[in-house]
């Protein structure tokens, strides 16, 4: 019996930032467009086609981004209005697709696999994303494929607002005549490597025998001489694996000491966060729970622009708390919860500062690797609190 064919389907929004702030100001429309932080220490979260054509990429520092560009129109990023129209397109593919991925803020795997019994996968691929561009006016690219790796390379190929099918069967003849850095994980180093031993483009990689891989790349060649014929074997993770984090504190004595409650609320949020950046996931959405002696128990969340940070999250559980708290009331449990959960969590920080807070970050968190959870803390969360913790990761 043979195998079931697959086929997997990978949405990528065009130039994400860029195409919401055009949204949102038409003006900006045609013009070299960078959205991220100030000019001197920020860091291009994203850009305009325009503005590529100078030599702009994201990621780039603010700075280098102007001199090789210097009519730019640099945007702040309206990053609330990103989370918004990240979760409309991901609505729209949660009520259509029998299972996807939400592999970043505007990134989808769809896996169709079985669909081609009752209909044609690519003519329903390109209804979806018809039906995305009419609701959020949103440029949305697309490929269908056999694996993930073809598909997630083909849509850079069919980019701008277009896509593309790349036939089971194809996809070695697809792949050859692209360079070798097309392939994903390949960076600057590697390609350099290949370069040197005479590797351009992937057919060149085809072409030479796993041994030969090997000799140039380690075991690394050798995962390249299966990418380059068009091998892949992921699967497309179903979105709702990891819905929220979150943790609950019931205090030995209830209390209405507020110095002592926003204390367990810093440090609560912290620890919420540190998980969120164990798993490599950004949040869209937090929670604050309170439950009183009588075992009332109230809760009130909000949503996020996408975040790993303590002191974006920190602000608004404060915020929560005293919208929730009952002055004078005292308290028998208090819970933190951070819910829509998406994955590269390095997409939310392109704005000013990001590399100095994200080492920042690191560095705090491989203290608390190494020495437990409590080794740093925030000063406001020293004073001693009775803890008995519960953590909870909701399936």
């Amino acid at each position: 019996m043979q195998p079931q064919q697959r086929y997997i389907a990978h949405f990528d929004l065009d130039s994400f930032f860029v195409s919401v702030e055009v949204l949102n100001n038409p003006a900006l429309k045609g013009l070299p467009v960078l959205v991220g932080g100030s000019r001197e220490r920020g860091v291009v979260a994203a850009c305009s086609y325009e503005a590529r054509k100078f030599g702009v990429h994201s990621a780039m520092p603010m700075k280098k981004a102007l001199q090789l560009c210097p009519q730019a129109v640099l945007v702040r990023g309206t990053r609330g209005e990103y989370s918004r129209y990240s979760r409309m397109v991901t609505e729209i593919i949660a009520a259509k697709a029998p299972l996807f991925e939400k592999a970043s803020i505007d990134e989808f795997y769809l896996d169709l696999t079985g669909m081609d019994k009752f209909f044609n996968p690519y003519q329903w691929t390109i209804e979806l994303r018809q039906s995305i561009i009419e609701r959020t006016k949103l440029p949305i690219s697309f490929a269908l494929a056999s694996n993930k790796m073809i598909a997630k390379i083909a849509t850079d190929e069919a980019k701008p607002n277009g896509y593309i099918f790349v036939q089971p069967g194809m996809e070695k003849d697809f792949l050859g005549p692209l360079k070798v850095g097309k392939i994903p994980g390949v960076g600057k180093h590697t390609e350099e490597t290949l370069k040197n031993a005479g590797i351009f483009y992937i057919r060149d990689i085809a072409q030479r025998t796993v041994e030969q891989m090997e000799a140039v790349l380690g075991n690394y060649g050798a995962e390249l001489w299966h990418k380059a014929h068009g091998k892949h074997e992921g699967i497309v993770q179903p979105y709702h694996e990891a819905k929220s984090i979150s943790t609950e504190n019931t205090f030995h004595e209830n209390t209405d000491d507020e110095a002592f409650l926003l204390s367990e609320l810093v440090r609560m949020t912290e620890k919420v966060a540190y998980e969120l950046r164990q798993d490599e996931k950004l949040a869209g959405c937090i929670t604050v729970k309170l439950r009183y002696p009588n075992f009332e128990t109230t809760s009130r969340q909000v949503s996020i622009d996408y975040t790993f940070r303590d002191d974006e999250l920190i602000p608004v559980a404060k915020d929560l708390y005293h919208k929730l708290y009952r002055k004078g009331n005292k308290i028998r449990l208090m819970g933190v919860r951070l819910s829509d959960l998406t994955n590269h969590a390095m997409q939310g920080s392109l704005f000013d500062d990001a590399e100095k807070k994200n080492n920042l970050y690191k560095a705090i968190d491989a203290v608390k690797n190494k020495y437990g959870n409590y080794a740093l803390n925030k000063a406001r969360t020293i004073r001693g609190s009775d803890k008995e913790d519960k953590e909870e990761k909701e399936p």
